[in-house]
């Protein structure tokens, strides 16, 4: 599936899937006025685990596996989101990375899937030569409420589809099923910030990532604060690569969350300093806390960045008790 053809197509099969599913993912199917179908995956439904992990299998574009694993008990003791993909640069930066901002009069969304393919205005869509052919527009909302018939419309505008041609899966971070599909990004940060470094991301063959999931929050900012922290401070992401081992040594030690000048401190507290302008922050730091590389063309590793279990138990506020 080269430059992103049909990816909304593929997105289409694990929405109707849900919508098959919805009372036991503990979801609820809608359909507004204008005949855009939604799936209320946490805004006035309890929504959960299973239906975090199709969420943010739409945002893939189902060109990636996820599973809730184990993961290093020193640093999270809990459950580990694990995303694994043959396709990472389809799956995560032209369907799952969070790249359009929807906004259209007193609503915001961040907006993930290959909708914004659709789309087509992002730089790394552009960049990406991504074109789809899809007739239909399927993506995501990150956000604490349903959108309107008139949201509906004007996201379906954006993506040159009927509204009766749009399918929205929608959840708050706050949910649990928010909450996972946000934690499910691990290779995505990766990714990103090798794009941004200038490397080739057509040398990426294969890649999988974990991050600790962690309690969902009620508090907007402590909930951000803990699944940016998940990644920032337990993520790991292992990439197979095709390249130089000059440029891949170079490029990777620079990926991890640790060459940010705001790595340090639980998210919540850094979003704080800055008045909770995500756009103050170093863009730096949204990168996974360590990443192993391995090149498929000479047979050499690299790791790169490490875990820091305590500074995840300040974010989640866990209390050990023996």
């Amino acid at each position: 599936m080269e430059q992103g053809d049909g990816l909304n197509l593929a997105a289409q099969s694990v929405f109707e899937s849900m919508v098959q599913q919805s009372q036991q993912l503990r979801i609820q199917p809608l359909k507004l006025p204008c005949g855009a179908r939604l799936l209320d995956c946490g805004v006035h439904v309890p929504g959960g685990v299973e239906a975090g992990l199709q969420l943010a299998s739409i945002c893939l574009a189902n060109q990636a596996k996820l599973q809730i694993v184990s993961g290093p008990r020193d640093v999270w003791a809990g459950p580990w989101v694990q995303i694994a993909s043959d396709h990472p640069r389809q799956a995560c930066m032209m369907g799952q990375y969070a790249g359009w901002p929807v906004k259209f009069t007193d609503f915001f969304a961040m907006g993930s899937g290959p909708m914004r393919i659709l789309r087509g205005k992002e730089e790394l869509l552009l960049s990406l030569a991504a074109a789809d052919s899809s007739s239909v527009a399927v993506g995501t909302l990150e956000c604490d409420e349903l959108p309107t018939d008139s949201v509906a419309l004007a996201i379906a505008e954006e993506c040159a589809v009927p509204a009766a041609s749009l399918c929205l899966a929608v959840a708050p971070t706050r949910s649990l099923a928010g909450c996972v599909q946000v934690v499910a990004r691990s290779v995505e940060t990766a990714l990103h910030k090798l794009h941004e470094l200038g490397f080739d991301l057509g040398c990426v063959q294969s890649a999988l990532g974990i991050a600790p999931l962690p309690p969902p929050s009620p508090d907007f900012v402590a909930g951000i604060g803990r699944t940016n922290d998940a990644i920032l401070y337990g993520g790991h992401v292992s990439l197979w690569v095709a390249g130089a081992d000059e440029q891949i040594a170079s490029v990777g030690a620079l990926i991890p969350s640790c060459n940010s000048r705001d790595f340090g401190q639980p998210f919540a507290k850094i979003f704080k300093n800055y008045n909770c302008d995500f756009y103050k922050v170093d863009p730096g730091l949204f990168s996974p806390a360590q990443v192993s590389i391995m090149n498929l063309a000479t047979g050499r590793s690299w790791q790169f960045g490490s875990m820091r279990g305590d500074l995840l138990q300040q974010s989640f506020g866990t209390v050990v008790s023996n």
